[in-house]
């Protein structure tokens, strides 16, 4: 059976109006870090892009040549390659608004 005194406990141990937001200037390196996730961002869409074009023509032979094996792994390549391109280009915008939803809750 729960006393009436302790919800007033629980709610006096619980932290009040914590505010802790991304800090750019925080730990040394930061700069270098940004300019990494950067680089890799452009080596993804650039595997990407040859992901694209090495599916489209494995699609293309296939479809040429009466594979529908290769015509299919060539169709699932693409879209795998797109998708690629999608998540990596929009990556940053996905963590804005993620961290944005996270921030309202």
């Amino acid at each position: 059976m729960i006393s009436p005194g302790l919800p007033a406990v629980v709610v006096s141990l619980l932290p009040q109006d914590i505010n802790i937001g991304p800090n750019s200037n925080g730990l040394p390196g930061i700069d270098q870090l940004k300019s990494i996730v950067g680089a890799s961002m452009t080596v993804g869409l650039i595997l990407a892009v040859l992901a694209l074009i090495i599916s489209a023509i494995v699609w293309a032979l296939g479809a040429n040549s009466s594979n529908p094996h290769l015509a299919g792994r060539g169709k699932f390549g693409v879209l795998v390659g797109l998708g690629a391109a999608i998540v990596t280009g929009a990556s940053v915008a996905l963590v804005n608004f993620f961290w944005n939803v996270g921030q309202s809750v």
